[in-house]
């Protein structure tokens, strides 16, 4: 029986990496969504006993072969572990329940975690993390090791489950970790870990910013750590990491031991043996363009350099990779304006490098949604000259309507509430569609030709849509239905 990984926690109640302890026993997944199926699989494959639970009782109508359902906020007697959805806050019910049981509660990638390393080749984890960017960079690095000829996955936070990545036995993964995984993955260790950036987002899930910025720091637990040092919060965690080896990226041209950017090439001056440096990829072969993507892909560069892929590779992966939707999306041009869909900028700091990539004084804005206990007065002074107008929904509207009045007064804004009337002919989806389709045509009144509409919410969307990409598809849906566009004309 190896140690146990869960500080604090009682012996004898969590497998460790000795997996055979699970057999026969009971374990609860809490959350039925995607990655707390994948978990009850992986058990049951594993010869537990799987309670699975979950708030929306719908989510249980067709449980997993051999998986139990179990009452939401219980935990069974003889409960051994407790695997929990990413979004369970430290403060729930269930949590102090576990607690005072002496039952362990972890995550998915945590489990995942054991049952890699587990096996008799553990897969590699080149891990990515930060307020802003984690997808993308995801997607670049899954690309490179592609490139390079590995069997590479990208998995965790961006939608694949990393049981499943594991249990596939893919050889390197590129894993995305949200602040929620990390907290609940402990143990977890990847050979090369990565912080993009730390800006305000789920403080009211984390209780403070210094709380989700340890949680944040754990993926730099390793031998290699990765950080964005342009940003100051990243680069305090970098140098307070224990990692070994400690390796910036920046815009700038690089000094020795770090990636940047010289007289328009990507350059990797950790990584080379000569220790002069190697040309990686030229700036205009990365997409998105722009500085946030450049530190993307500095950042994917970075951990697969750590894993040994050669700067060909890099090359070819960077040159050969496109943004997923909603990322700085064209939604079409009408009328002489262009509409942008970057409705995964679900915090202030992804919006801010949003607006920032715009041109001046041409921007009509639509933002709003969940703010998750972010501030938005900065981003809203920091941009305040660069807006035509903004539009804003969302439930928590007001704070952006008030930081609006207090540092753009001269900007028109107009709110969106849900229920009124969209004007749309026929049914409407969902509650939030309507809201967007409103929002759009409001924008549209306001903007002039040669002006952008952007859809970069700096909040979450799931108090009005299922999540960032329903959003993005009605805004694009709003665009194609508004007078003169070439889906409105049929063609």
């Amino acid at each position: 029986m190896h140690a146990n990984p869960i500080p604090n926690a009682p012996e004898g109640t969590l497998p460790a990496l000795d997996l055979d302890v699970l057999r026969g026993r009971r374990v609860l997944v809490a959350g039925a969504g995607v990655s707390g199926l994948a978990a009850a699989a992986a058990l049951v494959e594993l010869g537990a006993r799987v309670t699975l639970s979950d708030a929306v009782p719908e989510r249980l109508a067709d449980l997993p072969p051999g998986v139990e359902e179990g009452r939401d906020g219980e935990i069974p007697a003889g409960t051994t572990l407790v695997v929990t959805g990413p979004g369970r806050r430290p403060d729930h019910p269930l949590v102090a329940a576990a607690a005072a049981a002496g039952v362990a509660m972890v995550g998915e990638p945590e489990l995942a975690w054991w049952i890699g390393a587990a096996r008799p080749v553990p897969p590699v984890w080149l891990a990515v993390t930060g307020t802003n960017g984690k997808t993308t960079t995801v997607g670049m690095l899954a690309t490179i090791l592609r490139a390079a000829g590995h069997d590479a996955l990208a998995c965790g936070n961006i939608g694949y489950p990393l049981v499943d990545a594991v249990r596939a036995g893919h050889g390197v993964l590129a894993v995305e970790l949200s602040s929620f995984q990390l907290h609940w993955s402990p143990s977890l260790r990847p050979a090369a870990g990565c912080v993009l950036n730390v800006a305000e987002d789920h403080l009211d899930w984390h209780g403070s910013m210094a709380a989700y910025a340890a949680a944040k720091a754990r993926v730099l637990d390793a031998p290699v750590a990765v950080a964005g040092i342009d940003d100051p919060a990243a680069a305090a965690l970098l140098e307070a990491a224990p990692a070994p080896r400690k390796v910036g990226i920046t815009l700038a041209p690089p000094l020795p031991g770090r990636l940047g950017i010289a007289d328009g090439v990507l350059v990797d001056r950790a990584f080379d043996p000569t220790g002069h440096g190697v040309d990686l990829c030229p700036v205009e072969d990365v997409h998105p363009a722009g500085p946030p993507g450049l530190t993307d892909a500095l950042a994917a560069a970075a951990l697969a350099r750590a894993y040994g892929v050669a700067p060909g590779a890099v090359a070819a992966g960077l040159g050969g990779f496109r943004p997923g939707a909603h990322r700085c999306a064209d939604a079409g041009t009408v009328a002489g304006v262009r509409y942008v869909d970057d409705s995964k900028a679900t915090n202030p700091h992804a919006a801010d490098a949003s607006l920032a990539a715009q041109p001046p004084g041409r921007i009509v804005w639509i933002a709003g949604g969940l703010l998750k206990g972010a501030d938005v007065d900065g981003l809203v002074a920091r941009h305040a000259g660069r807006l035509r107008a903004a539009v804003v929904i969302g439930t928590e509207r007001r704070e952006i309507v008030a930081a609006l009045a207090r540092h753009a007064p001269d900007v028109p804004v107009a709110e969106v509430v849900a229920g009124e009337d969209a004007g749309v002919e026929g049914t409407v989806d969902g509650p939030g569609v309507g809201v967007m389709e409103q929002a759009v045509r409001r924008a549209a009144a306001l903007a002039r030709p040669g002006d952008v509409v952007l859809l970069a919410p700096a909040a979450a969307s799931m108090d009005q849509f299922t999540d960032y990409g329903e959003r993005g598809r009605a805004f694009a849906a709003a665009v194609g239905r508004l007078p003169g566009s070439a889906q409105e004309a049929g063609w």
